[in-house]
């Protein structure tokens, strides 16, 4: 595992859509998959994430984890080729070590119906479900928190 460069962008945005096209489709349908993945190309929708979040890279570029703000998991993506192998757990203990290094006592975060199931067995409390739109298309997404020992 390595912490994320400022030069790594492409290679998060590369992440990031294979690893909605590849597995989004066990939840989602493909209006859905369209366009969640689209976002990734989209101008300056994700540029302050990556250039201000703290996070890491695991394995040979095969998911990634970012903290942005401070007390929120921003973003949680695996490549289908590496999912299942340890690699989201992995980065969920790393952001929330660290987290809890910085003196942070609650982390948040809006989950997928695909992270959901990893989150509350790492301990991750479901708030509440919040539906939302990606150009015009409806989702819902679950907002969850986990409190820092």
């Amino acid at each position: 595992m390595r912490p994320i460069q400022p030069t790594d962008s492409l290679l998060l945005r590369e992440i990031y859509v294979d690893a909605i096209q590849t597995q989004a489709s066990q939840a989602y349908s493909p209006e859905q998959i369209k366009a969640w993945a689209n976002l990734a190309w989209l101008p300056g929708l994700l540029d302050r994430t990556f250039e201000e979040g703290q996070g890491w890279i695991s394995g040979v570029d095969a998911a990634f984890a970012i903290r942005y703000p401070a007390n929120r998991l921003s973003m949680l993506y695996c490549r289908g080729r590496s999912s299942r192998q340890g690699h989201g757990s992995a980065l969920l203990q790393a952001i929330e070590c660290d987290a809890q290094r910085m003196g942070i006592k609650r982390l948040q975060t809006e989950a997928s119906l695909l992270s959901l199931p990893m989150l509350e067995q790492r301990g991750w409390m479901m708030i509440a479900p919040e539906p939302f739109t990606i150009a015009g298309v409806p989702f819902v997404r679950f907002q969850m928190e986990k409190l820092l020992d």
